[in-house]
């Protein structure tokens, strides 16, 4: 897996990657914190809001920043969203009131929209081999994995020392050291965009694409598992940990962290797995993996289990759903960039953050205001039962008898 990274471009991009991911690690436990600092037991409400209003923003904006930027240079548009990125994180440890916070996440949010499928679709270009790209998918996604798993335990140690609000001034600098690096390298071109199209068919472009082609409708169901199980986890991990099991906020940042080292688990073998397994069975094993998970969680919030059981059945709950998630997640690039064409990438790449990120929208309103207002139980049943139904609908929109994803694809400029 690490030879990919003597490519000399990737390798930097991967760096970036990683130095901003730390950043946005410890901007999602500082936000939590400063949620349940301003909102007390309704901490839940505030951050299923802010990351409901997270979710507007990549859903409305991606698509019409893709098109409208389709022919800014990528490192451009990567250095400016990096910028935006920064500076809005060095402001949030101001705030005293939740609508502050809803503002200054959609606009941080909407630089996020710009940078990451403009950052995931110019990859294929830069690791034309399909093995190498496998390997870079598992790289990311162990990227992601390890930001999951790393950043609250480096959060943890310096909640030791400072107060929360440190952590922003880690964001600011994950973002600004992710700019200076892609600053410094040569990305591929991106092709010139056919500006005589009009702008809807543009911004619809992806879109049409993923429902037009059976795996990519399975995996527009599978998103909805994905974030049915995450959202359940970044909404209201600071409620079960602070509140159900008397933790502290370093619990807060632990707990979060075996959910990344579940996930992490999964990136390290599946290079080698997809190599004999095909993506569907992959995919679909982490799809039947998650309402196991969500299932467990109501067990955990209606069984009066004590502190040393809870936190043992949350240890296991929270890897468990860490595991499904990455078991979809990781090889998704991978019928992205077989069900597309170099002409049409950018926009695939951008239809799936939206339309993924539009199933989030949904479940962190459920986990939050459900969570917040009816009760965690149910909360924790309605996401289980989506994530069923998204899990049973993907294995009948995606053909079993589908040719296995191995086919070369041409190299195109992002």
């Amino acid at each position: 897996m690490l030879a990919t990274l003597r490519n000399r471009t990737f390798r930097r991009l991967f760096a970036a990657q990683v130095v901003a991911l730390v950043g946005t690690g410890l901007l999602t436990v500082a936000l939590g914190l400063l949620a349940y600092d301003l909102a007390g037991t309704q901490a839940g409400a505030v951050l299923g809001t802010a990351l409901a209003i997270k979710m507007v923003a990549y859903v409305v904006i991606a698509p019409v920043i893709s098109a409208l930027t389709d022919h800014v240079p990528r490192r451009a548009l990567l250095v400016g969203a990096d910028v935006v990125r920064a500076v809005i994180a060095l402001a949030l440890p101001f705030v005293d009131q939740p609508w502050q916070i809803y503002v200054l996440i959609f606009v941080l949010q909407s630089a996020s929209a710009t940078f990451t499928p403009a950052f995931q679709s110019v990859i294929p270009s830069v690791l034309v081999d399909e093995d190498d790209y496998t390997r870079g998918l598992s790289l990311s996604r162990l990227a992601y994995d390890l930001e999951s798993l790393l950043s609250p335990i480096l959060a943890a140690a310096l909640l030791s020392v400072v107060t929360y609000n440190y952590l922003f001034l880690g964001t600011v600098a994950g973002f600004a050291a992710s700019a200076l690096l892609v600053v410094s390298t040569t990305l591929p071109m991106i092709a010139p965009a056919d500006r005589s199209v009009p702008l809807v068919q543009r911004v619809t472009l992806g879109a049409r694409v993923m429902f037009s082609r059976p795996r990519l409708r399975g995996l527009l169901a599978l998103n909805l598992s994905v974030a049915a199980a995450t959202g359940l986890v970044l909404v209201n991990t600071v409620v079960y940990v602070r509140e159900l099991l008397g933790g502290s906020n370093t619990g807060v940042a632990i707990a979060l962290g075996i959910y990344g080292g579940g996930s992490m688990l999964v990136a390290l073998t599946l290079p080698r797995l997809l190599a004999r397994i095909p993506d569907r069975r992959v995919m679909l094993t982490g799809a039947a993996l998650l309402p196991i998970g969500l299932t467990a969680t109501v067990a955990l919030l209606v069984a009066d289990a004590g502190r040393g059981a809870g936190w043992a059945l949350l240890a296991g709950t929270w890897l468990v759903l860490g595991m499904g998630t990455s078991l979809i997640n990781t090889p998704s690039a991978r019928l992205l960039r077989f069900e597309s064409e170099p002409e049409n990438r950018g926009a695939v790449f951008t239809a799936q953050f939206s339309l993924s990120h539009a199933c989030f929208f949904f479940t962190y309103t459920i986990a939050g205001w459900v969570g917040a207002t009816v009760s965690q139980p149910i909360a924790a049943i309605t996401l289980a039962v989506l994530a069923t139904l998204a899990g049973l609908v993907a294995a009948r929109a995606w053909p079993a008898r589908t040719e296995p994803i191995t086919e070369p694809v041409p190299a195109g400029r992002a």
